[in-house]
């Protein structure tokens, strides 16, 4: 087991107080990304692997997880492309949250180079897009998704994911606030 901390990453400041709907929901969603990411500096693999209380969720597999979830949201319903790797080969039907399962075996290198290349991968496709109604290529759950629906979720899907990070992180070594 590796125990090389996650390093400084792209920190993202607060949101800008813009009027435009798409600035305003993008800067909220990349402040969350930044939020999630500074969870998980300076934490070695063991760390990473900590749970906090009865829960069996990690900071590492909240990476990997929301990782899925931008690949999930962005490339595979927006764009309509199939799951690139490690999605496409994951085990699904064995392991059904085989990104919180299978974290722990992963670096933080590891993890955070998966998350970066995620992120980069959504803000390709909705770089793509201008009009927040437009609807995705694929449906969710059977229905239609505008652009805008995926946004609000996304940024919703962060704060509620980052919220269980400040509280495992503050478990191992007390840095608390976003």
């Amino acid at each position: 087991m590796t125990t090389t901390p996650i390093g400084p990453i792209d920190l993202a400041p607060e949101p800008i107080r813009d009027h435009a709907d798409r600035a305003n929901l993008l800067a909220f969603l990349d402040y969350f990304r930044s939020v999630l990411s500074r969870k998980a500096v300076d934490l070695d693999q063991a760390q990473l692997s900590i749970t906090f209380g009865p829960s069996s969720l990690t900071i590492g597999g909240l990476v990997k997880h929301l990782a899925f979830v931008e690949d999930h949201w962005f490339t595979h319903v927006l764009l309509g492309h199939e799951y690139p790797e490690p999605w496409a080969s994951a085990d699904w039907e064995t392991s059904p949250d085989w990104e919180f399962d299978t974290a722990p075996n992963d670096s933080p290198t590891e993890l955070l180079a998966q998350f970066e290349r995620s992120v980069a991968r959504s803000r390709l496709a909705i770089g793509g897009v201008s009009d927040l109604d437009a609807i995705a290529a694929r449906p969710s759950r059977g229905e239609p998704t505008s652009v805008r629906w995926i946004l609000v979720h996304m940024i919703e899907e962060y704060a509620r994911h980052c919220g269980h990070a400040d509280l495992i992180r503050e478990s191992i070594d007390g840095r608390t606030g976003d």
